[in-house]
């Protein structure tokens, strides 16, 4: 079932950097949408960051969080939600939520990637299990690149906000669609 227009959602997702989620916030603002991040909605519930939530109390403890603000998310409506990629392969949530509106994967080449990381860790990226770790959950971010139906936005060489214009332009692209197709309705 498509919703109405008014009724879609943006799903944003993909490992772009450390600001990541500063890009969700700033296009929900442009586009006068609520603003709903996952991870943020799963730290907020369990009282705790994703790293000490998973460390202290295991995958398990996680994923039930994860799937109470799933369950939430779910009925969100005009929102630009920013999930991860890992959230978006478990329990069908990514075809549940392109339900609900288009998902765009944004991704940078692999050399970019790997700068970045190294920004953000410091002396940790020359720590062979730091940065095990660290493109572990790059490639786990971009997993759901394959899966039917979500938009890749290659974002190696926009700055901040050619980022947010081009996934504005995507929403306002797909919302014309929308708009066409009820009318043929």
């Amino acid at each position: 079932m498509k919703l109405a227009y008014p009724d879609r959602n943006l799903i944003i997702t993909g490992y772009t950097g450390p600001n990541q989620p500063l890009f969700g916030q700033q296009v929900a603002d442009q586009l006068k949408m609520r603003y709903v991040n996952v991870d943020s909605q799963i730290e907020l519930r369990a009282g705790v960051d994703l790293e000490s939530l998973q460390t202290r109390y295991g995958e398990t403890r996680l994923k039930m969080i994860e799937a109470e603000v799933m369950q939430e998310i779910l009925l969100h409506r005009t929102t630009v939600i920013r999930v991860s990629g890992q959230t978006l392969l478990r329990a069908e949530y990514a075809r549940r939520l392109m339900e609900t509106g288009p998902l765009v994967c944004l991704v940078i080449r692999l050399d970019a990637a790997l700068r970045r990381l190294h920004l953000a860790l410091g002396g940790r990226y020359h720590d062979p299990r730091e940065r095990a770790v660290a493109i572990g959950h790059l490639k786990r971010e971009w997993a759901v690149r394959g899966l039917d139906g979500v938009r890749e936005l290659d974002v190696t060489t926009l700055n901040d906000g050619e980022i947010i214009a081009a996934l504005s332009a995507i929403w306002e692209e797909t919302m014309a669609g929308v708009l066409v197709t009820a009318l043929r309705a």
